[in-house]
């Protein structure tokens, strides 16, 4: 494997696969089979799972809600979907620990930034929940976060296209797709495949991100193991 530690960002939206909302038992099962084979191969694998498939803080935000409730919603509802996967995973004999940023001592632990490196190196799966614990900051900043904060190699943003497009190609047949790119065009160029705080993060302590398509079975593995999918974000070369 290229990757020894790597953070696994999932978006709700993906879980929810074409229901729009709740957890596609289907692609739950798909994704916690894939997560296991790498896990089983002597990799380490953490996760940050976002909430768009049962709240989003932005959404309800525009809706007249104020931010912070919004976003605490969101970041409560993020743990609902750690407790599906980690189901998922345990009834596959994948060990895991669901680190909450906010305290839920009944269904998680609290987030511990050594706690959680010691649980990756005794090889269980660790899926962090309920974002920074803090409203304002995203998902995708919590990844970025939580990669630096282990030491991960590399992040894996999983979403539903095979990588960063200039415009999107399910709308428009002439998408130019993008195998890699800096820190700073993506940030100049306006992609929003991860926020700009995420990006600047990332940017900062020299994090790559890979951008590719979850749905394509076995890709997970493909990308640990080196194989070029998706889009690099990187380093200026």
């Amino acid at each position: 494997m290229k990757y020894k530690r790597i953070l696994l960002k999932i978006s709700g939206e993906a879980l929810a696969g074409d229901k729009g909302y709740g957890v596609d038992i289907n692609i739950l099962n798909s994704l916690s089979n894939e997560i296991g084979e790498i896990s089983n191969a002597g990799v380490e694998v953490a996760i940050v799972v976002g909430a768009g498939n049962i709240h989003r803080g932005v959404a309800g935000a525009l809706e007249g809600m104020d931010r912070a409730t919004s976003d605490y919603m969101g970041m409560i509802a993020t743990v609902l979907n750690a407790l599906a996967i980690q189901d998922a995973l345990e009834r596959r004999s994948i060990y895991t620990r669901v680190l909450s940023a906010i305290e839920m001592k009944e269904v998680a632990e609290p987030y511990i930034r050594r706690r959680a490196v010691r649980h990756l190196e005794k090889g269980r799966v660790v899926i962090f929940a309920a974002g920074t614990g803090n409203p304002y900051f995203t998902t995708d900043t919590t990844a970025a976060l939580r990669a630096n904060e282990i030491h991960a190699d590399v992040i894996l943003k999983a979403t539903k296209v095979d990588g960063i497009y200039d415009k999107d190609p399910k709308k428009y047949d002439d998408a130019v797709k993008f195998e890699e790119l800096d820190y700073i065009s993506v940030l100049n160029k306006g992609i929003t495949v991860m926020d700009s705080t995420a990006i600047t993060l990332c940017m900062d302590n020299k994090m790559d991100i890979i951008v590719f398509d979850m749905f394509e079975k076995g890709n997970i593995k493909k990308v640990v193991e080196g194989t070029k999918l998706g889009t690099l974000v990187t380093l200026k070369s």
